[in-house]
């Protein structure tokens, strides 16, 4: 049966063997067809009918493919792209304290964002990711790539309290992310949240004022929260309470805290989160290179927080890779609990998809293959020694699949990856502007 009545036109015709469209949940249809229209999903309906119904669309036939919902970062800093490899096994604030904050010190600029997140673009691209929540410095560098690659993404708004490159304060922060949010209010792919970077680099002060603007402007908060024991053996030294405690005092818990990390949180905390109905962005990869912990995601998924997955920074994962996020968040749960039904593949894919379009507000645009929602969508090739025979084409796209798998990609049903060949980048110059990056940053 099909998902929607059909409506008179469509543009282009997916037809791919399989589709997951994720909502309804575990659905899997076979022989079906997705139609695009004005860069939307217009309907969903059997081959056989839709090739009838839509004699002058474009065919995209998929013989071997499972078409899902475009895969969203739910957290990143793209730019971090370009310090790949840069400072490995270390613990998180050696890391922080003795590499990253010193070379972003003395290297990050306008001209390093814009290149490293056409970087990370790129690498997320061919690999099904369709949008990505980023934090990172000078967000005028990640926009004008995000708009060359033609990706979605939602830009945080980044406040510290301390001076950079890019801002002298917290109120220089804001002032030039508001600008630029104003600056692209009507672009259709990008979006904004208020990125207060972690409670340990924020003041109360600061955590006020962007709860101000995060309220007035109907914004997501995005922030650094639990990441280690440390931190929170600090911020009890600091202030008196566990870091989440502040922020709920602060009134900072609500549905638009995305949480990110939480890695360390006790069965209070859990439901503080829950009550409040805060999202979690979980970044497994990067938990366990950085040696930050497991976090406990089959208690946040029971008490019913929304989970989404992110990759953090290819400076502490090294790969913008959410397939693979997906699979160690699944393997993750199961070894944690004991528990080998913890986390099952349908969860890792919500995860991976309407749970993070839910954690940004984007639920009713994006994370599913619905009608009326935009044609944001991945055909993932099954075939081959690893992928045969396929029982069951969720548990492939968790289990089996990867990033490398990813045939074809399409934001807004504008085509940006076809047949594994980046559209919209132009990957030469590209590669020669990260290789002088890399001679700067090893000088």
């Amino acid at each position: 049966m099909p998902l929607s009545p059909a409506p008179d036109a469509a543009e282009t015709l997916i037809v791919p063997r399989w589709i997951v469209p994720v909502r309804p949940a575990g659905c899997v249809l076979q022989d079906h067809a997705v139609a695009l229209a004005g860069g939307r999903i217009v309907a969903v309906l059997p081959a056989e009918a839709a090739l009838a119904r839509y004699p002058a669309a474009k065919r995209v036939i998929l013989p071997q493919h499972v078409l899902v919902p475009g895969l969203i970062n739910l957290h990143t800093h793209a730019a971090m792209s370009l310090m790949r490899g840069y400072a490995d096994d270390m613990a998180l604030m050696q890391w922080l304290r003795n590499r990253i904050w010193p070379a972003e010190t003395k290297f990050v600029s306008h001209d390093f964002v814009r290149d490293g997140t056409l970087l990370a673009c790129a690498e997320m691209l061919l690999g099904g990711v369709t949008c990505m929540n980023e934090m990172y410095f000078f967000p005028e560098g990640a926009a004008e790539a995000v708009r060359e690659a033609r990706m979605r993404a939602v830009l945080g708004i980044i406040v510290v309290d301390f001076p950079s490159l890019y801002a002298a304060d917290a109120d220089d922060y804001l002032a030039k992310g508001l600008k630029l949010r104003d600056a692209l209010r009507d672009d259709p792919r990008i979006s904004f949240a208020i990125a207060p970077h972690a409670p340990y680099t924020v003041s109360d002060k600061t955590f006020e004022k962007a709860l101000t603007f995060a309220d007035e402007l109907g914004l997501p908060i995005h922030i650094h929260v639990h990441e280690t024991i440390d931190e929170i053996r600090e911020g009890v030294e600091q202030h008196g309470v566990r870091p989440l405690q502040r922020m709920h005092r602060l009134g900072l818990l609500s549905p638009s805290l995305i949480a990110v990390h939480a890695v360390h949180l006790n069965d209070e905390e859990i439901a503080l989160l829950a009550g409040h109905g805060c999202s979690v962005a979980h970044c497994p990869a990067s938990n366990m290179k950085l040696a930050s912990g497991i976090a406990p995601v089959k208690k946040m998924l029971d008490a019913g927080i929304n989970v989404g997955l992110g990759t953090d920074g290819a400076a502490s994962n090294n790969r913008l890779d959410v397939f693979a996020e997906m699979r160690l968040a699944a393997l993750l749960a199961k070894f944690e609990t004991g528990d080998a039904t913890a986390l099952p593949a349908i969860t890792a894919l919500e995860m991976a998809t309407i749970n993070a379009a839910r954690a940004l507000g984007l639920d009713a645009a994006i994370g599913s293959i619905e009608p009326g929602k935009q044609a944001d969508l991945v055909a993932v090739e099954l075939d081959g020694p690893g992928l045969i025979p396929c029982f069951d084409p969720i548990s492939h796209l968790v289990y089996a699949a990867g990033r490398e798998n990813v045939s074809h990609v399409w934001v807004s049903g504008e085509n940006l990856v076809e047949n594994r060949d980046l559209r919209h980048i132009p990957w030469g110059r590209l590669e020669k502007s990260v290789l002088l990056w890399q001679n700067r940053l090893g000088a």
